[in-house]
C-alpha cells in the first residue's frame, strides 16, 4: 500500500492553521539552539547528519514556559508507534543499543527521538512534546490517529503519553491552560523510574566499554590513566552556565606550545569550572596537580596526523556520554566508569575485593535500612565514588520533597543536604577524583569529600567551609570496607561509631567477619551497639569480588543485651539473575528474574518491623539472640536443620525404592527378593 505521508502532513498543518498555531516546516529553522540540537544528535538512521522533524513550533504558557513541540508525520496503517512487550517506547534494543529501524518506521517513535536530541543537546529547553501522526486509506476515507507525548529532563525524558486525542485542536491557545495542567500531572511511577534508571545505566554503561575498547585498542591509553583522562574530560564539558563555557571539539587543535597544546587547554578549562563551582582551593589544587600528570606531563596531548588522542577521546565523550548527563544527573555515574575502567586492570588477588564498588541497588537498601530522612547526617570512611552519599542524598532530598510545600524553604533545604549532612573520605587519588566528580554531577555536594586516610587522618569533624573544625553530627554510616584491613574491615567501623552517639549503621562487608574473623572489633562494638540484623546476601560482585557478604545493621549508642533479638535473614536468592560478561551491557548481566524490586523491599520491611506486602522471604528469617563475643553474627550460624527423619520420610524411602524395584524387574534384571 503506497504511503500518504504527504496528505497526512497536510492535514496537520491545516488543522494547525485553522487553531491558529505558528509552526515551521521540515526545512525551516525553528531557532538556532534547536537546529543545532538536531544536527548535533544522531540522525534517524543512527549516522551523521541532521534530523528533519516534519513540523516543529512552540507552545508558550501565561506563566512564560516555552515548550518545543516536534512532530513526526507517516502515511500507512500500523505505523503510528512501536511499544516494546513492557509497554515502553521501543526504541532501544535490549543490547542498550538504538533502535533507529523503530524510529524511521514509526510516527511516535520518531518524534521521541527529536525530543530526546533537544533534551540532550540544547540547554535551554528542558520539556517537550513529541508528537506522531499516522493515517491510511480504508473504504475511500482517510483515518488519521494521534500519539502525544511529553518528556522532561525532570523526569529522566521518560515519555508520559499525555491524552489520547483525534486532532490538533488541544494546542490551540483556548485549550492550552489544560492539557499544561496534564502535563504538570504526568509524575512518574517507582516502577517508571526504576525502568528509566535502568535504561540510563544500560546505556552509561555500553557508551562506556565502547570508549575503553577504543582506549585501550586503537589509542593504547595506559589503563592509569584512564579514570582521571575521562573524568577530566567531562568536567571540561560540563562549564559552567554564564560562567565557563563547556569545551568544545574545535577548541582542541592539536598544537603542541607549551600554553597552547590539548593538554593545557583542557587543565585550564578544568581550573576555571572548578573555580566557579566553588571547590575549596586545597581541593582544587589536589585536582588540578593530578590531572596535571596526564594531560600534560604525559605525550598524549601530541598530535597525530594533526589530531591528539585527547581530541579523538574528546570527541567520543561529547558526543555519547555528556548527552546521557542532561537527563540522568542522579546516577551514581562515576561508580559504572571506575567498573568499567577497571575491567582492564590487573589487579593482585590480594588487593581484588578492595577495588569493587557497591550497585546502586545496593546502596539504596541500606540507605533505607538505616533510615534516611531529610534530617540524617550521612558519611562513609571509605567513600569511593560516592555510591552510599548519592543514594543517601536522593533519599534525604525525596523526603523533604515529600514534607516542605514552600518552594524556597525547600530548595533552602537542598542545598543545605548538600553541603552540611554528607560527608566521605577516600584515601585513592583516583576514586577520590570521581567521588568529587560524582558529587558535582549531583548538583555539587562535593565540599566535604575529603582525600584522607580515614583511620589515621580524620579526626570526625568538618575540614571545610563554614563548619569547618567542627563536629560531623553523624547519624547514619554506610559503609563497604576494604577487606584487607583489620578485622576484614570493622576497624573502620569501630572508629565511626565511636564518634557517633546515636543513629544507625549500615555494614556491607565479608560475612565471615561476623563470624570471628573481625575480632577483637566485632565485640567490641557491640559494647556500645546493638545488632540489629545481618543479612546473608546474594552474590552481588559476581566475578569482581572473590567474597560472601553481608550486611549487618546497627543501632548506634545502645549497648547490645544479650537478650535482644536479631533477624538473621537468607537474601541468597534476591531476584536478580547476574552474569559477568565484560561486552554484555548493563541489563544482561543484571536480570530481574523473580521479583527483584519486591524482594528488596520485604527486606527492608522484615528489618524496620513494617507490615510486609509481600512474602518471598517467609522461610529465610530467623530471630534470635547472639552471644557478646562478636563472633555469632551469620545466618548460617544460627541456621537450624532438621535431621531426624519422620515416618513420612520413611514411607517416601520405602515407595522410592519399591518403584525402582518394580522398574528394574520389568526390565528383566534382577530377581523378586523386595527385601
Amino acid at each position: 500500500m503506497a504511503s500518504i505521508e504527504e496528505k497526512i502532513e497536510d492535514i496537520a498543518k491545516k488543522q494547525l492553521d485553522n487553531i491558529h498555531v505558528k509552526y515551521f516546516t521540515k526545512t525551516e529553522s525553528i531557532n538556532s539552539e534547536i537546529e543545532i540540537a538536531l544536527k548535533k544528535a544522531p540522525s534517524k538512521k543512527g549516522g551523521i547528519g541532521n534530523n528533519y522533524p516534519d513540523i516543529k513550533l512552540f507552545l508558550q504558557t501565561k506563566t512564560g514556559r516555552k515548550i518545543p513541540v516536534m512532530i513526526e508525520v507517516k502515511g500507512t496503517k500500523g505505523a503510528l508507534i512501536k511499544l516494546n512487550e513492557d509497554g515502553d517506547i521501543d526504541n532501544y534494543k535490549k543490547d542498550g543499543s538504538v533502535n533507529y529501524a523503530n524510529i524511521q518506521k514509526y510516527a511516535v517513535n520518531g518524534a521521541i527521538h527529536y525530543a530526546n536530541a533537544i533534551l540532550d543537546y540544547a540547554e535551554s529547553y528542558p520539556e517537550v512534546i513529541a508528537i506522531g501522526i499516522n493515517g491510511y486509506e480504508e473504504t475511500q476515507t482517510v483515518q488519521t490517529e494521534f500519539g502525544v507525548y511529553y518528556m522532561s529532563k525532570e523526569n529522566f525524558s521518560y515519555p508520559k503519553e499525555i491524552a489520547k486525542y483525534t486532532d490538533l485542536t488541544f494546542l490551540s491557545r483556548d485549550n492550552l491552560d489544560n492539557l499544561i495542567e496534564k502535563i504538570d500531572n504526568l509524575g512518574l511511577s517507582e516502577e517508571e523510574q526504576e525502568k528509566k534508571t535502568k535504561e540510563f545505566e544500560n546505556q552509561i554503561e555500553v557508551n562506556l566499554k565502547a570508549l575503553n575498547q577504543k582506549m585501550h585498542d586503537d589509542l593504547e591509553i595506559a589503563v592509569g590513566f584512564r579514570v582521571q583522562l575521562v573524568a577530566g574530560l567531562i568536567m571540561a564539558a560540563l562549564g559552567v552556565p554564564n560562567k565557563v563555557s563547556p569545551l568544545q571539539i574545535t577548541d582542541l587543535k592539536g598544537d603542541i606550545g607549551k600554553n597552547s597544546n590539548d593538554g593545557k587547554i583542557v587543565v585550564d578549562k578544568i581550573s576555571d569550572f572548578l573555580s566557579e563551582k566553588k571547590i575549596p582551593q586545597e581541593k582544587k589544587e589536589l585536582i588540578v596537580s593530578d590531572l596535571s600528570k596526564v594531560f600534560i606531563y604525559s605525550d598524549i596531548y601530541k598530535p597525530k596526523n594533526g589530531e591528539s588522542k585527547i581530541k579523538t577521546i574528546y570527541t567520543v565523550i561529547k558526543n555519547d556520554i555528556m548527552p546521557i548527563f542532561t537527563s540522568a544527573q542522579h546516577l551514581d555515574f562515576t561508580g559504572r566508569l571506575f567498573n568499567v575502567l577497571n575491567e582492564w586492570v590487573d589487579i593482585p588477588d590480594g588487593e581484588r575485593n578492595d577495588v569493587v564498588l557497591t550497585p546502586r541497588y545496593v546502596c539504596e537498601l541500606m540507605a533505607k535500612l538505616c533510615k534516611v530522612n531529610q534530617d540524617s547526617y550521612v558519611w562513609d570512611y571509605a567513600v569511593g565514588s560516592a555510591g552510599f552519599l548519592i543514594s543517601a542524598m536522593k533519599q534525604m532530598i525525596k523526603d523533604a520533597e515529600d514534607n516542605i510545600k514552600s518552594p524556597k524553604e525547600l530548595q533552602e533545604k537542598i542545598a543545605y543536604i548538600k553541603y552540611h549532612q554528607l560527608l566521605g573520605v577516600e584515601k585513592r587519588a583516583d576514586i577520590y577524583m570521581l567521588a568529587v566528580l560524582n558529587m558535582i554531577l549531583m548538583g555539587d555536594g562535593s565540599t566535604n569529600i575529603l582525600h584522607k586516610d580515614s583511620l589515621t587522618e580524620f579526626d570526625g569533624n568538618y575540614e571545610q567551609g563554614e563548619d569547618l573544625g567542627k563536629p560531623f553530627p553523624a547519624t547514619v554510616f554506610l559503609l563497604n570496607p576494604p577487606y584487607s584491613a583489620a578485622g576484614k574491615g570493622f576497624i573502620f567501623v569501630k572508629k565511626a561509631l565511636s564518634k557517633m552517639s546515636s543513629g544507625r549503621a549500615a555494614i556491607l562487608i565479608q560475612e565471615n567477619a561476623g563470624s570471628g574473623n573481625g575480632l577483637p572489633y566485632t565485640k567490641e562494638i557491640l559494647e556500645n551497639n546493638t545488632l540489629v540484623a545481618s543479612i546473608h546476601m546474594s552474590d552481588i560482585f559476581c566475578g569482581k569480588a572473590g567474597v560472601q557478604t553481608a550486611i549487618y545493621v546497627f543501632d548506634v549508642g545502645i549497648k547490645h543485651n544479650k537478650d535482644n533479638i536479631v533477624k538473621f535473614i537468607d537474601f541468597s536468592n534476591d531476584g536478580y539473575s547476574r552474569q559477568n560478561r565484560k561486552k554484555s551491557s548493563a541489563n544482561v548481566n543484571l536480570k530481574n528474574t523473580d521479583h527483584a524490586l519486591e524482594r528488596y523491599e520485604e527486606v527492608v520491611d522484615i528489618v524496620l518491623n513494617r507490615k510486609r506486602k509481600t512474602h518471598y522471604l517467609d522461610n529465610c528469617v530467623i530471630e534470635d539472640t547472639i552471644n557478646l563475643e562478636g563472633k555469632d553474627w551469620t545466618y548460617k550460624q544460627h541456621q537450624k536443620i532438621d535431621t531426624i527423619p519422620t515416618e513420612d520420610d520413611f514411607r517416601k524411602t520405602v515407595a522410592d525404592y519399591l518403584s525402582w524395584k518394580i522398574s528394574d524387574l520389568m526390565k528383566g534384571n534382577g530377581t523378586a527378593n523386595f527385601f
